[in-house]
């Protein structure tokens, strides 16, 4: 299933894309699209079965606002530095173990919303990257074939960096990953039953129509399986968290001199096979 959240910032109602492309309303049916929703089996079986019987009404899509995907997110865990070419491309060595770090479920937005340059920057980096959505509780899991049988889902995700913030400022990345507008989401929540390989997907990313990142998941230094096992054993995964993991060569950073960092008044592009397009306008906060 596709599954959206359509309409103004923080008044999304649930809804689905069936497979004629028409929009549906789940509202009848779930209060929300979130953690409780993705541990529910029956609440999820009710879901295909109205969307497979054809009762669920329609929404006009015309002028409505897609919101992320995913209400209520708990947690975002990125994983840094996972694809072998965008490693190469910032000079960085392979890393022995993923690398961790946090953004705020509040940097979230919907897939075509406004993002900010925030006030002071001069490094405004854009990253698509494969986002998973955690469906199960985990911590400690065993195996790769437990970490995803824990996956919900899967999204797209723009890890929005700003890299002066983030490596020149002192401390850890935090500073340049939890500015405001910093994590783009969705169109859509693609249940994991429609993903059969994780690491076979193609990500692209444009700015002002040229093409940035275009890359694919077999690419990754560690697999999706390998990434939620692993953060498994340092903190609880609880449904409706949300795992970034990692973006492919071509961000601002690989760049040459002058590096071509956002500006406001750019348009980034952005999609994933199978999991849908996003589109940002930069404007500065």
């Amino acid at each position: 299933m596709k599954l959206l959240r359509v309409g103004p910032a923080g008044a999304e109602r649930p809804a689905l894309l069936d497979a004629d492309g028409v929009l549906r309303d789940l509202s009848g049916l779930v209060t929300e699209i979130d953690g409780t929703l993705l541990s529910d089996d029956s609440a999820l079986a009710r879901v295909r079965q109205a969307a497979a019987g054809g009762t669920l009404p329609a929404i006009d899509q015309e002028g409505l606002r897609v919101g992320p995907p995913l209400g209520r997110i708990g947690k975002v865990v990125c994983i840094g530095l996972n694809y072998h070419d965008h490693a190469e491309e910032t000079g960085a060595a392979i890393p022995a173990e993923p690398i961790i770090f946090m953004k705020a479920p509040d940097t979230v937005v919907g897939p075509d919303d406004t993002v900010l340059i925030p006030r002071g920057s001069a490094k405004t980096d854009w990253e698509v990257e494969l986002a998973v959505v955690i469906g199960r509780t985990a911590r400690y899991l065993e195996s790769e074939d437990e970490a995803l049988a824990a996956v919900a889902g899967y999204a797209v995700s723009n890890d929005v960096s700003e890299r002066e913030f983030q490596i020149e400022r002192g401390g850890q990345w935090d500073k340049g990953k939890n500015c405001e507008t910093f994590n783009p989401l969705g169109p859509w929540l693609v249940t994991a039953d429609e993903v059969p390989d994780p690491q076979a997907l193609r990500l692209k990313l444009s700015v002002n129509g040229e093409i940035r990142q275009d890359g694919t998941t077999a690419d990754q230094i560690f697999s999706v399986a390998h990434v939620v096992c692993y953060v498994s054993q340092f903190m609880t995964l609880y449904p409706g968290d949300v795992i970034n993991t990692g973006t492919p060569a071509g961000v601002a950073m690989g760049q040459p001199e002058p590096k071509p960092y956002l500006r406001p008044g750019d348009v980034v592009e952005l999609e994933i096979d199978g999991l849908g397009r996003q589109r940002q306008v930069l404007k500065p906060a």
